[in-house]
């Protein structure tokens, strides 16, 4: 099918060419018309904290839009007259303003404790019809933008809340960088401007139409702001990493002779083979993202999707169309001192390396597991949590206006417990403000407000503030007492039902439901690698191994991600200073992302492998002439996939630069330590028993081919005329 769809592409080639010109348009034209908005639910389905969220819009419809907090700071206080007059005109201004609906000011009795005990830092809260989701970052720069024009450096004015985040986003940018980074790459690998160029050119072209149809999604699917990023990192590198092997493959048959048109064939029915597997391994185990049930991942997980999706369509058809036009003239503007080929590979530098290693495959085993464990090591001591605005940017309004609220209302006030209390009693609102008395006495707890009763009388709301941030393990501590035992206390002998909620709360039913469903995420995916492999490779240690290596790849990774959101040398690097918390799901999101990633990389290099013991006979060979044959493009493939993760670490965005830090660090250790050290040395020590398969396993075992001949010799054969030197070059990848 992959020969008989590459024919057609490079025959119809300006058809396929401008078809694809269609669909960017198109999906550009569609996301103007119907995208969607980003949905940021990361409440855990069935917790308490969901309860309470879905409470708080049912009973107090006055509270179903986002408040927006006006910070106010002087140091000579903010009750004298003129900076009152000055507060108020702004808030006047304000509450006019489209989307508001009420304004809460300090200097009202209403806001009376809005004015820290120093007198030096107010706050007014702006409640909204809409939550920051809703509203464009045009709506919300409107709101944001003139509030802050009102500072100066005798007041310092500054907003905070869902909404300034919101208006504050920017475009990352960076992926600019990581293209020249991969341009230079390819240039160093081809020697030719010309084939660098076609890579390129398909993955800008597949994920331009990916990231605009991915604007449509947002209109039917839960997806979070942080999901582009991801999806535009594994997009644009699988994409250029895809096109990679084509075009090796493309410009070795012209070498052996054949012609542009059966060159396209054959890198299809080899190369192009390989490239679907590999995507659709990636599909695969990101749509096991969907067992965690959580709609934020399920949101990103189907954007990760949709891009490999289209960049993987537009490899095996803009790809072949492209290689059309482009011909024997691949080789075209040839870059001086740059080789066009690897040379011959029993003299290559990768072929001594690969018998360095088998020469002394004990030591090269454990010192790659020590350094790998030494990596993971610090995975041990992650701190699982969703980094708020006292993470973000020191120069952002957002962090600042957090750090006024931290500095003068306490470190509680940036996110405090929702306390819902229902119950059938003449007074709820009386016996709610009893319950909040009594857990205003409990160790941790600053303060606890007046309840507020819902129009409908049903439902009662109690604020608590923590004495501590919402990011300290006390906080989550808090949530686990109040649940356990001091709500329990404050409530008995009455029929109340006091439930916790808000962000901290959140957290911890996000954290606790996400590692109850682990066990089964982790190993799905790991018994989907182990199957696979084993119907590839007909082996039952190579897969074993591979699931090993996969689980010490990912923990490595881990480890160096813990490290740099832990402060510290490699945290001020990459441009996060401080300690942060990592959100759980983002372990899971690069797990799965690797997964496939390493999978095209395990095929690849086995393949090679064994072919040649197939060939010879030889394990020792076989492994020395298996890596010599792989090493460069996997090493330019994995380069090329670093150099993109990094460029994302080089943005503001939190989220963005910890996946772009995990993504990084995993595909590098992996194809280096694993690809490079570990799995030649465990192949040498294992001999021919890497090869073994009980033979009533492989007779039920269904058979998969990532390279097959007989798809060429059969259903889609070669162009007539073609010689049997032809045909034997298009069973083999590389």
């Amino acid at each position: 099918m992959l020969v008989r769809l590459a024919d057609g592409c490079f025959q119809h080639r300006r058809l396929v060419v401008l078809g694809w010109v269609a669909a960017l348009v198109g999906a550009f034209a569609l996301a103007g018309t119907f995208g969607g908005e980003f949905k940021q639910d990361y409440l855990q389905p069935g917790s308490e904290s969901q309860h309470v969220a879905h409470t708080l819009q049912a009973d107090f419809p006055q509270r179903a839009g986002d408040t927006m907090q006006v910070v106010v700071h002087s140091d000579t206080g903010v009750t004298s007259p003129d900076v009152v007059a000055r507060v108020e005109a702004v808030l006047a201004e304000v509450a006019v303003a489209q989307h508001v609906v009420g304004v809460v000011s300090p200097f009202s009795a209403d806001g009376a404790q809005q004015v820290s005990a120093d007198a030096t830092t107010a706050y007014a809260n702006v409640a909204l019809d809409r939550t920051a989701d809703e509203l464009t970052a045009d709506e919300a720069a409107a709101l944001v933008d003139p509030v802050l024009a009102a500072g100066d450096d005798t007041l310092q004015v500054e907003v905070g809340g869902p909404v300034a985040t919101k208006a504050q986003t920017v475009a990352m940018g960076s992926e600019g960088i990581g293209l020249l980074a991969a341009a230079l790459i390819l240039l160093i690998t081809f020697g030719s401007v010309v084939a660098m160029g076609l890579p390129l050119l398909t993955a800008l072209f597949g994920l331009g139409v990916a990231m605009a149809l991915g604007e449509v999604l947002r209109r039917v699917v839960d997806v979070p702001d942080w999901a582009p990023y991801t999806a535009a990192m594994v997009g644009l590198g699988v994409g250029i990493d895809y096109a990679l092997l084509i075009v090796t493959r493309f410009r070795t048959s012209l070498a052996a002779g054949q012609d542009p048109r059966r060159a396209t064939q054959t890198a299809m029915a080899t190369a192009g083979r390989a490239v679907v597997f590999a995507g659709m391994t990636v599909v695969i185990s990101m749509l096991g993202i969907l067992l965690m049930g959580q709609p934020a991942m399920n949101g990103f997980a189907f954007t990760v999707v949709l891009a490999v999706l289209v960049v993987m369509v537009a490899t095996v058809t803009l790809l072949p169309a492209v290689l059309g036009f482009a011909g024997r003239n691949v080789e075209r503007l040839h870059v001086p001192f740059v080789s066009r080929n690897a040379g011959s590979y029993d003299a290559s530098r990768w072929f001594r390396w690969s018998r360095f290693i088998q020469r002394r495959p004990w030591w090269a085993a454990i010192g790659s597991m020590a350094v790998l464990v030494a990596l993971a090591a610090p995975f041990l001591g992650i701190r699982f949590g969703f980094p708020d605005a006292g993470n973000a940017s020191p120069t952002l309004t957002t962090r600042q206006s957090y750090d006024l609220m931290a500095d003068g209302f306490g470190p509680g006030y940036a996110a405090p417990l929702l306390l819902t209390v229902q119950g059938s009693t003449e007074d709820l609102l009386g016996s709610a403000d009893t319950v909040g008395a009594a857990l205003g006495e409990v160790a941790g707890v600053a303060s606890v407000s007046p309840a507020i009763l819902s129009p409908s009388g049903e439902t009662a709301l109690l604020t608590l503030t923590a004495t501590t941030s919402p990011q300290d393990v006390a906080t989550e501590d808090l949530v686990l007492l109040l649940r356990d035992s001091a709500v329990p206390a404050a409530t008995v002998g009455t029929s109340l039902t006091v439930e916790v909620g808000g962000p901290v709360a959140a957290n911890v039913d996000t954290t606790r439901g996400v590692a109850s469903r682990l066990p089964l995420f982790f190993g799905g995916v790991l018994l989907m690698s182990f199957l696979l492999l084993m119907m590839v490779f007909r082996s039952v240690l190579v897969p074993v191994k591979a699931v090993a290596m996969n689980l010490l790849a990912s923990a490595a990774a881990f480890g160096v991600l813990t490290l740099a959101v832990s402060g510290g040398w490699l945290g001020d690097l990459v441009g996060i200073p401080e300690a942060i918390p990592v959100p759980i799901q983002l372990p899971i999101g690069i797990f799965a992302i690797l997964f496939g990633l390493s999978m095209d990389y395990e095929v690849f290099l086995l393949s090679r492998i064994k072919e040649e013991y197939d060939r010879t006979g030889d394990n020792a060979l076989a492994v020395a002439d298996g890596l010599a044959k792989s090493a460069r493009v996997i090493t330019a493939g994995a380069a090329i996939m670093v150099t993109v993760f990094v460029s994302f670490v080089l943005g503001h965005d939190v989220m963005a630069k910890m996946f772009g830090i995990g993504l990084a660090a995993a595909v590098l250790v992996d194809a280096t330590l694993v690809r490079m050290v570990l799995i030649p040395a465990t192949m040498e020590l294992l001999g021919d028993r890497n090869w073994w398969l009980p033979a009533w396993l492989d007779r039920i075992l269904p058979r998969l081919r990532v390279e097959a001949t007989e798809e060429l010799e059969s259903g889609d054969r070669l162009p007539d005329g073609a010689d049997e030197h032809q045909r034997a070059a298009a069973g083999h990848l590389m």
